[in-house]
């Protein structure tokens, strides 16, 4: 019998371990210090937590104004549960229900953009960004 998944907001009390588990699934170069993930965290509208059997197994985090426009800014799942709908519950749960929020985000990593397109998204042509400094 598998477990059961469940999709959840982060509480402030999981910034740590969170932070340890994008460590471990190769995001270490986004996360800054403890206290700089600690602010990211709690500077998000939306987040969202992938439980497993007790364990970490996905994240998400989104920007938005709730009304018009959105950014989802981070979606991560652990090598092994991928495949499981852990990313596309992970998506929804950010997301919400409001449809006549415009959802953007960057899809750079392979595979992205077909995981993305399952869920709703399109190419955009119109789209800027303007890069953090190194």
């Amino acid at each position: 019998m598998s477990a059961v998944l469940h999709v959840r907001d982060v509480l402030p009390s999981e910034a740590e371990s969170v932070r340890l588990f994008l460590e471990q699934n190769g995001w270490a170069h986004r996360l800054g210090s403890t206290e700089h993930f600690a602010q990211l965290i709690a500077s998000s509208q939306r987040t969202a937590l992938a439980v497993k059997d007790a364990q970490i197994i996905g994240f998400a985090r989104g920007i938005t104004d709730s009304l018009s426009n959105g950014y989802l800014s981070m979606v991560v799942v652990s090598g092994q549960h991928r495949r499981e709908g852990v990313g596309r519950a992970l998506v929804e749960h950010v997301m919400g229900e409001n449809t006549d929020i415009t959802w953007v985000l960057r899809a750079g990593r392979e595979g992205a953009s077909e995981f993305f397109s399952r869920l709703g998204f399109e190419p955009s042509s119109i789209a800027m960004e303007r890069p953090r400094s190194r």
